[in-house]
C-alpha cells in the first residue's frame, strides 16, 4: 500500500469533482494546498467541517492556500449534500467556495493512503479516514493530520499550522512552540550558534537556564522580517 511521508511529493492525479474535472498540480499552481477527505457524504461531523472550512475560505485565500475536499462518495451525492452544508451553514459567503473530489472506485483514496486498501471494496468498511494533508507550491507533503471519525477538526489550528510553516519558510532559523500564535515568541533552532542568533535578531534573544545546564531554550519576538 503507498504511504505517504512527510516531505514526500504528493503525485499528480485528474479526479471528477463538484467543480468540474480536476487536475491536481493545475489546480494547485503556485499556491498551498490542504487536500482533506471525510468518512462519508450527509454524515453530521463531516457537514460541520465542510461548512465552518467554507465559511472560512477568506482566511485561506489570504495564506495563498486553495482548499480541496475528498470522499469516495458519487459526484451526484456531493452534488446534494452541498446543497445540504450551504443550509445547515447559512454564513457561508456566496457559492460553495471550493471544490469535492468523488472517488467512487477509491483508487485515489489508495493512491493517497486515505483508505485501507485491503478493505477498499468492501463498502460497509471503507470509509476514508478523516485525513488532512498540507502540501506546498512544490507539492510536498508539509503536515498529515488524521483524526477518527467521532471527532471533528479545528479550522483555527488549521489556519495555525499554515502560519507556522510558511513563517519558517520565510526565516528558517526559527520553529515555533506550542500553543504558537502569530506574534508570539518563537524558538530559535539549536543548529544557530549564539553568535549567529545575536546577529539575526540583535538584542532580542532571551535564553532560558536549564537544570541541566545546557542552554538549547533561546526565544526571541523579533523574528518578523
Amino acid at each position: 500500500m503507498p504511504t505517504l511521508r512527510l516531505g514526500n511529493v504528493v503525485p499528480n492525479f485528474e479526479a471528477p469533482s463538484t467543480q468540474g474535472v480536476i487536475d491536481f498540480y493545475e489546480y494547485q499552481g503556485n499556491s498551498w494546498v490542504i487536500l482533506f477527505s471525510h468518512p462519508a457524504d450527509f454524515t453530521p461531523v463531516c457537514t460541520t467541517e465542510l461548512g465552518r472550512i467554507a465559511v472560512h475560505q477568506p482566511e485561506f485565500s489570504k495564506r495563498n492556500v486553495k482548499l480541496l475536499a475528498h470522499s469516495c462518495d458519487k459526484l451526484k451525492s456531493h452534488v446534494d449534500w452541498v446543497n445540504d452544508i450551504k443550509s445547515y451553514c447559512q454564513d457561508i459567503p456566496g457559492e460553495f467556495p471550493y471544490p469535492i473530489i468523488a472517488d467512487e472506485n477509491r483508487e485515489l483514496a489508495v493512491k493517497l493512503d486515505l483508505i485501507d486498501e485491503y478493505n477498499r471494496d468492501n463498502e460497509d468498511m471503507a470509509l476514508t479516514v478523516r485525513g488532512l494533508y498540507v502540501i506546498d507550491p512544490k507539492h510536498k507533503l508539509r503536515l498529515s493530520m488524521h483524526y477518527p471519525a467521532s471527532t471533528g477538526r479545528n479550522v483555527d489550528e488549521m489556519l495555525r499550522v499554515i502560519d507556522s510553516l510558511q513563517l519558517v519558510d520565510k526565516i528558517p532559523q526559527i520553529a515555533t512552540p506550542a500553543n504558537w500564535m502569530p506574534g508570539d515568541k518563537v524558538m530559535i533552532v539549536p543548529s544557530i550558534k549564539d553568535e549567529e542568533a545575536e546577529k539575526l535578531f540583535p538584542g532580542s534573544v532571551d535564553k532560558v537556564d536549564m537544570p541541566s545546564g545546557v542552554c538549547y531554550v533561546r526565544t526571541t519576538t523579533k523574528y518578523n522580517k
